[in-house]
């Protein structure tokens, strides 16, 4: 740890004293002391008062993430361990941890990391240099508190290939933390099992976060014909077919997903019920109006159409295309499931896109749930970048 200090301008950091953990370019007067990028430094007001511990990286916007705000609390061995065990502490009191995100980057107070547990497997993405300077530290604390609890991990693979790492210094990587093994692990969420393939599936190989809206709207499900759009490997599709649904087509235009979504639905037994099929959703759903189909739930889970503030006017184009489409498609009194999962498409303004899609469309609509991400994505107050997944509910019904 340095013995560096940053010093914030007057009327600046605003955000770290009402609780955020970032600290911009603009916000710092000045760094007295030497340092590398990447180092512990403490960090003051104008007037001198501690502000807390973070890492520094001066090719960073966000240059300091505090990780402490206690002066008798520095970045070490004993801090890491302690967040750790909350963050495990955390998932044990509130979700299933067969599969979970174990660490959740700034809402764990672990800034720019994140870890998700496959059954025996850990998958690691680590996004900022600081952080990446501490991460085998991370992984051999959290690998001793798993296996007090009889959780023994037989691998580690990282996937840290975003290219924001290069903002930060930090060349892309995806491989092997330790000794090499099996990348295909069987995981099992509502009761349904899942191949995912930590190396080459998206992200860290599933989309943890939707676990809980899943069976959500497979509530809904029962005896009903389902329309699964941008289904990756069958998640939503399959926790339908296994909640009873009719029949259910889910839709990808990627030809991997779509196979593994494919040897998914064998592994349940459902591939009489659950199909897939691999195609452009935007250009699929007209094609399928135009045949006259329609269905009792349609569920809309697709990318994030925006990572950045400057394209969001391109995303609501496709936020509403997308919702329109699907509504037209729902029968008279029908469900539709539809989410965001951009940061930057904020609540208020997904709502409005929604409305304005189903004026487009002539339906009216009626609020079953609203929802976010699951509990073991937590959403930290005053840290706006953990709050991202917005997910509705509606019945879909004819105008009047």
């Amino acid at each position: 740890m340095s013995e560096a200090f940053a010093t914030l301008k007057k009327g600046e950091g605003r955000t770290v004293k009402s609780g955020g953990l970032w600290i911009y370019d603009n916000e710092i007067d000045s760094v007295t002391g030497a340092f590398e990028n990447g180092d512990i430094i403490a960090v003051r007001d104008f007037d001198g008062f501690f502000l807390g511990w973070g890492f520094i990286n001066t090719r960073s916007k966000i240059t300091i993430r505090l990780m402490s705000r206690r002066r008798e609390h520095p970045v070490d061995d004993a801090l890491i361990e302690r967040r750790v065990r909350d963050a495990w502490a955390y998932r044990r009191a509130v979700t299933d941890t067969g599969c979970c995100r174990v660490i959740f980057g700034e809402a764990d107070f672990l800034p720019g990391i994140v870890i998700d547990k496959f059954s025996d497997v850990l998958v690691v993405e680590s996004l900022a240099l600081g952080i990446d300077r501490l991460k085998p530290l991370i992984l051999e604390k959290l690998k001793a508190v798993l296996l007090e609890d009889g959780i023994r991990i037989r691998g580690v693979y990282e996937r840290s290939d975003a290219k924001v790492r290069l903002q930060e210094g930090l060349e892309r990587f995806s491989g092997f933390l330790g000794e090499p093994f099996d990348t295909r692990v069987q995981i099992e969420e509502n009761g349904v099992k899942f191949i995912v393939d930590v190396a080459e599936g998206q992200k860290t190989g599933f989309f943890l976060d939707q676990k809980y809206n899943r069976a959500a709207v497979a509530r809904l499900c029962p005896g009903k014909k389902v329309l699964d759009c941008f289904t990756h490997t069958g998640s939503f599709a399959l926790n339908a077919g296994a909640a009873g649904a009719a029949e259910v087509l889910g839709v990808d235009a990627s030809e991997t997903g779509v196979a593994q979504a494919r040897e998914n639905a064998e592994l349940n037994g459902l591939e009489d019920r659950v199909r897939f099929t691999c195609a452009d959703v935007f250009d699929l759903l007209p094609q399928l109006e135009a045949q006259g189909e329609t269905y009792d739930v349609v569920i809309l889970d697709p990318p994030a159409f925006t990572k950045s503030r400057s394209s969001i006017k391109n995303a609501v184009k496709g936020y509403r295309e997308i919702n329109l489409r699907g509504m037209k498609l729902v029968r008279d009194g029908g469900f539709l499931a539809t989410c965001s999962c951009s940061h930057f498409m904020d609540p208020d303004l997904f709502a409005k896109t929604i409305a304005e899609a189903a004026r487009g469309a002539h339906k009216r609509l009626r609020q079953v749930e609203f929802r976010t991400q699951a509990c073991d994505h937590p959403i930290l107050w005053a840290n706006d970048a953990s709050y991202y997944l917005k997910f509705y509910i509606f019945q879909v019904v004819e105008d009047l």
